[in-house]
């Protein structure tokens, strides 16, 4: 089982998954994505699509109508889940062997980035929105 990777800034959740797709380490991805937008708004699904290819992984991104949801069950396919109370900007997490990569699973619990931590869960912890899939 690989390592998850652990956001260091308070929007940069996206920067994380990419960067346990890609195996590269948090902070070189948010260099080449910029820092300013995981410290401030976060990424957009276009912006982390164009980082995945410029790694060398195509990916493409779709917003998730019903249809679509039960194609998000495969490894390397990162979600972003709709803002809530619970996540009020929303959320990226990428599935990995059966699990989802959280990079903020301690979230809701505590909301101090330097206290933040990253495992795998079972379930998604909100509604999936936006799919990034790997091209085949």
């Amino acid at each position: 089982m690989r390592t998850s990777v652990t956001q260091e800034h308070d929007f940069g959740c996206g920067a994380a998954c990419l960067a346990f797709v890609v195996g590269k380490n948090y902070k070189e991805v948010v260099r080449h994505l910029g820092k300013t937008k995981a410290a401030t708004s976060g990424y957009y699904c276009n912006e982390l699509v164009a980082g995945l290819n410029k790694f060398g992984f195509p990916y493409f991104y779709l917003y998730l109508k019903s249809w679509l949801r039960r194609k998000i069950y495969q490894d390397g396919v990162i979600v972003f889940i709709k803002k809530s109370k619970k996540y009020p900007a929303g959320h990226y997490l990428v599935r990995y062997k059966g699990l989802w990569m959280d990079p903020w699973i301690n979230f809701v619990e505590n909301k101090n980035i330097k206290e933040a931590e990253s495992d795998f869960r079972k379930k998604l912890p909100g509604s999936p929105i936006y799919g990034l899939f790997p091209k085949i």
